[in-house]
């Protein structure tokens, strides 16, 4: 989870690439289109759907963005067809990486991946290789100066979720999968304002990488893969002490 933590923050720190509103929308729009092709297109009976439509939301995309995702989804509107992938590989020392993409071109997919990997002197692996270390776990992160611990706690916990973890400068709210929308509405409903919301996969247990070049190097990977207009979410089990942390998002 540390990883996952520091890899949010650094992402902010640095404006870095899903701050682009357009990369952010198309990302939002191929989810909201598999989750309706799926699960049907009505919020109220697909958790996936309303959870993308809540996220959409949240980045202020449009209405009509949203209802023509749902209805290419769904088959009311023509629109490509996304194939749901998980790579699996190991990054620099030694780190588990995942990447979730949806895409049209498989082929085109994960010839592109592979070259990521082998340029950060990694490589992509088999199906199964890294995915045994990680739980799927939805995670809400809150800024301590938006709610006190206690507050916080009665709120999440009586909404369902798992756990309230203190990490750094920020609560996380840990929540099984189908409970995450719940938390999350709870939350809303109580006024209390999150930094991050999303079902993630969460690693079992962190590397931890230590001198600069391999860190800078996987750091690099990671925005890589983020940057390729396949990739939905990326995952890895790295943890970085801070203070090297600090000095490359600053450098």
């Amino acid at each position: 989870m540390s990883g996952h933590s520091k890899w949010s923050t650094i992402k902010r720190k640095k404006g870095a690439i899903d701050a682009k509103r357009g990369k952010i929308f198309t990302r939002l729009i191929k989810e909201i289109t598999v989750a309706a092709r799926t699960g049907g297109g009505d919020p109220d009976g697909n958790p996936r759907l309303r959870s993308a439509i809540a996220a959409g939301k949240a980045e202020n995309m449009p209405k009509d963005n949203i209802d023509r995702a749902i209805k290419k989804g769904t088959g009311e509107l023509e629109g490509e067809v996304y194939e749901e992938i998980l790579y699996e590989g190991y990054g620099p020392a030694g780190v588990a990486v995942l990447v979730e993409c949806m895409t049209d071109n498989r082929n085109r997919t994960v010839a592109d991946i592979r070259h990521y990997f082998s340029k950060s002197t990694g490589n992509l692996g088999e199906s199964g290789c890294v995915s045994w270390m990680f739980e799927k776990k939805g995670i809400i992160q809150v800024d301590k100066d938006k709610c006190s611990e206690e507050e916080l706690m009665d709120l999440a916990l009586e909404a369902g979720a798992e756990d309230v973890v203190e990490e750094d400068a920020e609560f996380q709210i840990l929540t099984d999968p189908e409970e995450f929308s719940d938390v999350r509405d709870a939350l809303q409903e109580g006024g209390v304002e999150y930094s991050y919301a999303s079902v993630s996969m969460i690693p079992s247990n962190t590397i931890e990488v230590t001198e600069e070049k391999p860190a800078r190097s996987l750091l690099k990977l990671l925005e890589s893969l983020e940057d390729h207009e396949d990739v939905q979410n990326v995952y890895s089990n790295f943890d970085i002490d801070d203070a090297l942390m600090e000095q490359i998002s600053e450098g």
